[in-house]
Parts: structure tokens; sequence; C-alpha cells
């Protein structure tokens, strides 16, 4: 959730307020907090905030005294998750799953030469200059995305910016085509 306190409270604007009485540390940033999840509030602000309406101020008293927010938008929380070879291997037998699922492998493209998973994008991450600011073109950020590289660093690397970018479900193959090829497929080369 995003808070930015921007409306006029009997004339006054909430972050002229917090700027001038808070003792928050956000104070210094006109009392926004920016995105938070559940857990990192104290419980009692937690409580107010996860439950107030958008663009509504509201108010709360914690331990450290009263609180006035607003909330201006919520967001669900991006998931990114490993997702072991042979889990992979299982949902690949589906020809449904290649045609739906998003497939992204970021290995260059002498490493597909020597082994390859049938349904997967070639974006190799050395050229992520010419993908990485057209990516949501052609991928579409609500649908499941899976990333591959050789050993799962790579991948990794791209399914977290995967996630500033708005993907709501991301998997990194954990230990890459190496380890499909170790656990779920021997039939895939090793390199």
């Amino acid at each position: 959730m995003g808070y930015i306190p921007r409306p006029q409270c009997k004339g006054e604007d909430l972050s002229d307020l917090a700027v001038e009485f808070s003792i928050c540390p956000s104070k210094e940033y006109g009392g926004m907090l920016g995105w938070v999840r559940k857990g990192q509030l104290v419980p009692e602000f937690e409580e107010v905030a996860f439950g107030a309406s958008l663009n509504k101020v509201v108010r709360c008293k914690t331990e450290f005294g009263w609180h006035l927010l607003e909330v201006l938008s919520e967001r669900e929380e991006s998931v990114l998750e490993d997702i072991e070879p042979v889990d992979l291997h299982s949902k690949m037998q589906d020809p449904k799953f290649i045609q739906e699922a998003q497939l992204i492998d970021v290995r260059e493209h002498e490493e597909i030469a020597q082994a390859s998973l049938p349904g997967f994008k070639v974006l190799p991450l050395r050229q992520f200059g010419t993908w990485g600011s057209v990516i949501t073109d052609e991928f579409d950020p609500e649908k499941d995305t899976y990333v591959l590289c050789h050993h799962g660093i790579r991948s990794l690397q791209v399914a977290k910016w995967l996630q500033t970018q708005g993907f709501k479900r991301v998997f990194n193959v954990s230990g890459g085509i190496n380890a499909y090829s170790l656990k779920a497929d021997p039939s895939i080369p090793i390199y």
C-alpha cells in the first residue's frame, strides 16, 4: 500500500503538517511511507492502514502517538518463487502450459545452440538494452512467467527485475537448464 498525505485538513495540507509536527523519519518526505506490506508496521497502524478506504483520511493511535494517514492506492504483492526442474518438466508435458505460460530463456545464443527447452523465448541478458524497455509489449505482467538460464543465477536477476516491472507471478527455474537436465530430462545436453 502507498501512503502520500495530500488532502486538506482544516485548511492545512497533511504533508506540511507532517514536516512540521511529525517525529517519524517519514517527515523528511512529507510523511510519505511509500509501498508497505503487512508485517512492516506496528499492529495498530497496520490494522487501520490496511482497512482504510482509498483516498480517505483516517486516524489511529499507537504507542508513538496519533497518526493521520491516507491510502492513495493498493497493489497486489508480486510473487517470485523458485520452481524445481521436475515440477517445470511436469507442467511442460501439458501442451496448454507451453501456449499459456510465458517462458523466457536469458542465456546467450551460443548456449541455446547447445541445449534448449521448447516454447522458451530467447532474451539474452547481455542484450538487455534491446529488450528491457519493451518487455511489457511482448509479455503480459498478469500471466505466469518462467525464467531460465544455465544455473539459475542470471534468470533470478531477470525474475527480480520483472517484479519491478509489475509482473505478478514470476518463477525462476532453480538450478537452470543444467539442473533440468540432471533432475528432470537427461535428454537435454549438459554443457
